[in-house]
Order: structure tokens, then sequence, then C-alpha cells
């Protein structure tokens, strides 16, 4: 049985995953309001895995036989100042969200809770490669800053990007 400590802490991180994928879908919108589809479909595949990493932890809770109650979710940020500002913004956001995973899997070493530990071991692994992608992504944006040609290379790359859920075990 989780303590309502930690259980408060999950329930906070599966809003805190809504967010997230609102945060992206946001992105993908400021993305199309600059004519960069490619783009914009990273971040709404970015927005479904936020979408599935929420489910993850929300039907963890109900094997653990706690509940949720859903928050409001803040409104994201729309605009940006170009498409360097969204992936730094990105990669910020996913700092954040291993700075959260980490704060989670404190509170379930400390209360020997080995279940979590187990299911946040997946999250923290995801985060690996979750900031490695957004600080490769943030150089090579970087670098074509001021070449068109580069971008909308780019932009088509991105465009093939298609949605794999990866939360299974």
């Amino acid at each position: 049985m989780l303590s309502e400590r930690l259980l408060k802490a999950l329930k906070d991180q599966v809003n805190f995953e809504f967010y997230s994928s609102y945060t992206y879908l946001a992105m993908a919108g400021y993305c199309e309001s600059i004519d960069l589809a490619g783009f914009a479909n990273f971040f709404r595949v970015q927005a479904k895995e936020e979408l599935d990493h929420a489910m993850k932890i929300y039907d963890y809770i109900y094997q653990k036989n706690g509940s949720v109650v859903l928050e409001q979710i803040d409104k994201p940020k729309a605009e940006y100042d170009g498409i360097i500002d969204v992936f730094e913004k990105g990669y910020e956001h996913e700092q954040l969200v291993t700075k959260k995973i980490y704060e989670l899997t404190d509170i379930a070493y400390e209360e020997r809770e080995h279940s979590t530990i187990s299911l946040l071991k997946w999250f923290i692994d995801e985060q690996v490669e979750e900031e490695n992608s957004f600080s490769s992504l943030v150089k090579r944006v970087r670098r074509i800053e001021d070449n068109p040609a580069g971008l909308y290379l780019m932009d088509d790359e991105l465009a093939a990007r298609v949605y794999t859920s990866n939360t299974s075990k």
C-alpha cells in the first residue's frame, strides 16, 4: 500500500505529465503557425508520449488501490522567439521532468516502496533518452539557424517521425 505522501507525489506527477503533453501540443501549434509542419509533428509525437507517461502512472496508482483526482492544467506558453527557443524550452522542460522523477524516486527509496522504485526506474531511463534527444536537437537547430535549406531538410526529417508507444514493460 502506498503512503499518503507517495500517493500524493504520484498524483502530482500524473497531472504534471498531462501538463507536459499540453506544453508540447502548444509548441506544435507554434511550429504550425510558422509553417514548420515537420517540427510540429515532432512536438505532437512528444505530446502523445507524455499522455502515455501520465497514464502509466495513473494505471499504477489504481493497481496499488489508490485513486486519482485530476487537477486543473495550467495554460502553457504559446509564443516563442523562434525555433531555437522552442527546442531550448523543450530541453529545459525535460530537465524539469527529470528533476521531478528523481524527487519521486527519492520518496520511494525513503519509504522502501520497491514496486514504485521499479516503475520509476523505467521513467529514469526514459528521461536519459528524452534529455539526450532534446540536447541533440538544440545543437542541430542552432547549426542551421541561418540556413533555410537546412531548416527545411530538418523539417522534412521530423515530419517522418511516427508515434510508437514505449510505455510497455
